[in-house]
């Protein structure tokens, strides 16, 4: 099974760290992700720039409104996301309990929607994407 693992940063945290804790820090990250990598786990990621380059899309009216950010109630915001292969959720979680980047803030793990991503794929193959 897929699972999208977003992870989520403490901005105010990251922003306090030295680059002699922050470096070492992400290399962690790195190399338990490799540890996924060997396992047959890690699907994919995307590391995300911060929420200030962001805007969020809204249909309002009948029409598109864009707006700057996102705006959260939280001092966290989505730093990127992986892609797992887990046998369940038990696993996933086990998987990414251990993950170092939960250091930097909180994950949330969800299972990918596979119908909806069937459907997706048959669209992708219908346009010469897949």
């Amino acid at each position: 099974m897929k699972f999208i693992c977003l992870g989520y940063a403490d901005l105010e945290k990251i922003a306090s760290m030295t680059e002699a804790e922050f470096k070492p820090l992400m290399e962690e990250c790195f190399a338990y992700d490799d540890e996924l990598r060997r396992g047959g786990h890690f699907a994919g990621g995307e590391a995300l720039q911060s929420h200030v380059n962001a805007v969020t899309l809204r249909f309002r009216d009948g029409k598109v409104a864009v707006t700057d950010g996102p705006y959260a109630e939280t001092k966290e915001q989505l730093g990127g996301i992986l892609i797992l292969e887990a046998n369940d959720l038990n696993h996933a979680i086990a998987l990414m309990s251990k993950h170092p980047g939960v250091k930097m803030g909180p994950f949330e793990i969800r299972p990918a929607d596979e119908t909806m991503n069937a459907l997706i794929e048959e669209r992708n193959k219908a346009a010469g994407k897949a």
